[in-house]
């Protein structure tokens, strides 16, 4: 008895064989006859695959015809062709096991569509739904082609802290770690709090990047990428945002600019292409189900062919200055630029991706490079149609005299990254890096519409269930 999934069961090659299938049943109707028809699915593809359970089976009247959505069976029988419409196979059952029953008076997962907010509600069940069965597979294979990619170029996987004392961005939006009694410290009036009592010694901080570590073993072993969970306390509750989510930061010793270009532009090729290769048959299904213009897969394909614009942050004000288009936010040198202002560029001025770069100083983190004109740095973001920003990144300062300066601009504790320094004390070198938000990807490729859809337990501003 071969055990196989049910993406290998419709496989019109495994006709006649024997098998065992495991899955959750989707629907079961019983036919006149004497039969039932059971639609199961494991979740490893989008189809589901027909069983043909006869009346003759032990359990039939005992089991199987109490069956419904959500209960979970192993079917031992013989793979046919079907003659029903949309399949090749179905399953003649010889024995049906049932494991587990769901109550149809109490599972929420029932026939009528349920809207994407009410199933966050449900995040331990709607995996088992096709959109989200479909969003875990792409996600997947985006992460593998994240792996498959960085080591197929040399680089070595760096598994970077969760817990820092360091602010990577400046911006003090973090979620402290602590050991210490909250509730006994509100009792107490204190002038201070004496970090001495906590964990580490010190104040603590759940991470933002792992770009800081990252550089440290770039400057040691050449290439390097890390590729972990990061966290923001930002009180953002839109679309676009989460609290937790994962980040894949490559670092590049040696390197300049216009490579991070090439790097960024070569690893976004190589995710979209495999998703489109690996996933065909979940990435139709979000082009004609999620997508309402139906043009995912014209629009992915596009990015992949095309050869990404490379605009200088005061080329792109220029162009929106002068499009004679209303914007929400208006636009000027030194402004950081809106997503409306992104996706103007990517999707009605040059209809491709864009990398701009060479950003004005003050609106950038001290860690990048400044340009000799004094007002700008070698930072890039790309930009791609649909979303706007989907990587930020920059080439770093190498040179100790400017960053500790850049430090003071932006009142920065230097005693407190002794350690980042130091690497410009010995053996400086130019290096450049960028970050891609795994899920800012996820949601591209799917066309989904909400962030929190693309996690499999989102957190978020006063959500913390799961």
């Amino acid at each position: 008895m071969n055990k196989l999934s049910v993406k290998t069961a419709r496989d019109e090659t495994s006709i006649g064989q024997t098998a065992s299938v495991n899955g959750w049943v989707r629907t079961r109707r019983d036919s006149k006859a004497g039969f039932s028809f059971i639609e199961i699915n494991d979740g490893s593809s989008q189809g589901n695959i027909q069983i043909v359970a006869p009346g003759e089976l032990a359990n039939y009247e005992s089991e199987i015809k109490k069956l419904s959505a959500g209960c979970s069976i192993t079917v031992e029988g013989q793979i046919k062709e079907s003659g029903g419409r949309g399949q090749a196979t179905e399953i003649a059952a010889t024995k049906v096991h049932v494991w587990g029953w769901a109550d149809p008076e109490e599972y929420p997962l029932q026939k009528k569509r349920h809207s994407f907010e009410k199933l966050r509600q449900w995040a331990h069940l709607r995996p088992r739904t096709n959109t989200f069965g479909a969003v875990a597979r792409v996600r997947n294979c985006i992460c593998n082609s994240i792996h498959q990619f960085y080591q197929e170029q040399g680089f070595l996987y760096v598994n970077t802290p969760v817990i820092t004392a360091s602010d990577c961005e400046g911006a003090g939006e973090m979620f402290q770690v602590t050991t210490m009694n909250l509730e006994q410290i509100a009792k107490q009036e204190l002038e201070k709090l004496n970090y001495r009592f906590d964990f580490f010694d010190r104040p603590s901080f759940l991470t933002v990047s792992g770009q800081l570590e990252a550089e440290t073993y770039a400057c040691a072993l050449g290439k390097v990428y890390t590729f972990g969970p990061t966290f923001r306390a930002e009180n953002s509750n839109t679309s676009r945002h989460l609290a937790e989510f994962w980040m894949v930061e490559p670092e590049v010793a040696f390197a300049e600019l216009s490579d991070n270009m090439d790097l960024a532009e070569a690893f976004l090729k190589r995710i979209f292409a495999d998703a489109l290769q690996k996933c065909p048959d979940d990435m139709a299904f979000f082009n004609e189900r999620i997508d309402e213009s139906h043009t995912l897969l014209e629009n992915m394909t596009n990015i992949v062919d095309s050869d990404f614009v490379r605009l200088p942050y005061i080329e792109a004000v220029e162009i929106l200055e002068s499009c004679g288009q209303k914007f929400e936010y208006p636009v000027s040198w030194g402004t950081d630029l809106q997503s409306e202002h992104e996706r103007f560029l990517t999707e009605e001025h040059f209809k491709k991706p864009v990398i701009l770069f060479d950003y004005p100083r003050s609106i950038k983190p001290f860690y990048m490079y400044c340009n000799d004109d004094e007002k700008t740095v070698r930072a890039m973001d790309v930009l791609v149609p649909g979303v706007g920003e989907i990587i930020g990144g920059s080439q770093r300062e190498h040179r100790l005299d400017v960053l500790t300066g850049r430090m003071a601009e932006q009142e920065l504790d230097i005693d407190h990254y002794w350690w980042y320094t130091d690497l410009r004390k010995y053996g400086t070198v130019p290096h450049a890096g960028f970050g891609l938000g795994l899920e800012r990807a996820v949601q591209f490729v799917t066309g989904m519409g909400n962030i929190r859809d693309v996690i499999p337990f989102p957190r978020t501003p006063g959500n913390v269930d799961f």
